[in-house]
């Protein structure tokens, strides 16, 4: 089997680790994951949570580069609806200048925080929230220096221009996302961490081979590895995803009740908050690549990345290191990038 693995660190603070800790903790995640043949290491996008410290993915990633050596590192993801293409085109600019051919930007279509947070970011711009393809198509035409003839901005440029670009990627977990990035031409990352319905899966894969058969199809799954199965299970125990469902019809993945609730209050719509079982792949490395394979052979997925959203920190990095290139013995794909 063919296919490449890499790591979404979203930064957990584990149990009593102060902020600086958490970071620092990451940059030694990265560190690893490099020395154990992962294609890329990726950092996320959440405010103000006092569970995940990773709030500034350009930031970090910056630093990261600057402590590993080949490995690629990326955002996943910037929240592109709170901030100008061209300003975000040109901070992964100076980063792919810096470092070239490490540098990923992974795009995401979500808030990556609340209403009161989205409003904070949002705060003294013109910002409807409706305009998220046209942001997207935007700072592809930046990083690819061709903004066309006809755009308003023709002429603008997203200096210094790198050699080599950054990777695009958009990170999504339905087939309409998977559409768009097949339409624009860019690698897709189906966040089944998030939605875990065979069916979705099923349909964002042939929507994106339908527009863009060449494509680079990922898939960022929820996995938890150990010396046994047992073990495994309960390291896992009955996690669940919460979701709230707006009126409007948007649905949002939160990390508890309260918050779900929350988002729910300051959104000004009505809402529901319903749980459902986290879809976890767990068990020993060999039962888990098992999996793996067979969703590569089902579903023509060119790279895995594994999220493991588990509060205990030796466990947790064991769990990376059993299941990865190098001890799974997997011929990599060379990174897309």
């Amino acid at each position: 089997m063919s296919y490449s693995l890499g790591i979404l660190d979203q930064s957990p603070i584990i149990g009593d680790a102060t902020n600086e800790r958490t970071l620092q903790n990451t940059v030694a995640l990265a560190q690893k994951a490099e020395q154990l043949g992962y294609s890329r290491f990726w950092v996320s996008e959440h405010h103000n949570t006092n569970t995940l410290a990773g709030t500034s993915p350009e930031v970090l990633v910056s630093y990261l580069l600057a402590k590993t050596k080949s490995i690629n590192i990326g955002s996943g993801g910037v929240m592109l609806q709170h901030y100008s293409p061209f300003k975000v085109a040109e901070n992964f600019h100076v980063l792919a200048s810096l470092e070239p051919g490490r540098v990923d930007l992974g795009i995401g279509k979500a808030p990556g925080g609340l209403p009161l947070s989205t409003k904070a970011l949002q705060y003294g711009t013109i910002n409807t929230g409706q305009d998220f393809e046209e942001r997207l198509s935007f700072l592809q035409q930046l990083l690819d220096d061709a903004v066309p003839a006809e755009h308003e901005l023709h002429g603008i440029q997203a200096t210094p221009i790198p050699k080599v670009k950054p990777g695009l990627f958009l990170l999504g977990a339905s087939p309409q996302s998977a559409t768009l990035a097949g339409k624009l031409g860019i690698a897709f990352v189906f966040a089944r961490f998030i939605n875990s319905d065979h069916d979705v899966l099923k349909e964002a894969s042939e929507a994106y081979r339908m527009h863009y058969p060449k494509g680079h199809f990922a898939v960022a799954v929820a996995a938890l590895a150990a010396p046994t199965k047992e073990e495994a299970k309960d390291l896992v125990g009955e996690q669940k995803i919460t979701k709230v469902h707006l009126a409007s019809g948007r649905s949002l993945t939160l990390n508890s009740v309260e918050l779900a609730e929350k988002f729910g209050q300051e959104s000004g719509e009505s809402f529901t908050v319903k749980q459902y079982d986290a879809d976890i792949l767990y068990g020993t490395p060999e039962e888990i690549k098992e999996q793996l394979d067979a969703y590569h052979a089902q579903y023509q997925i060119d790279e895995f990345i594994l999220h493991t959203p588990v509060l205990k920190a030796l466990e947790r990095e064991r769990s990376f290191e059993l299941l990865s290139p190098v001890n799974l013995h997997l011929q990599q794909q060379e990174a897309v990038s």
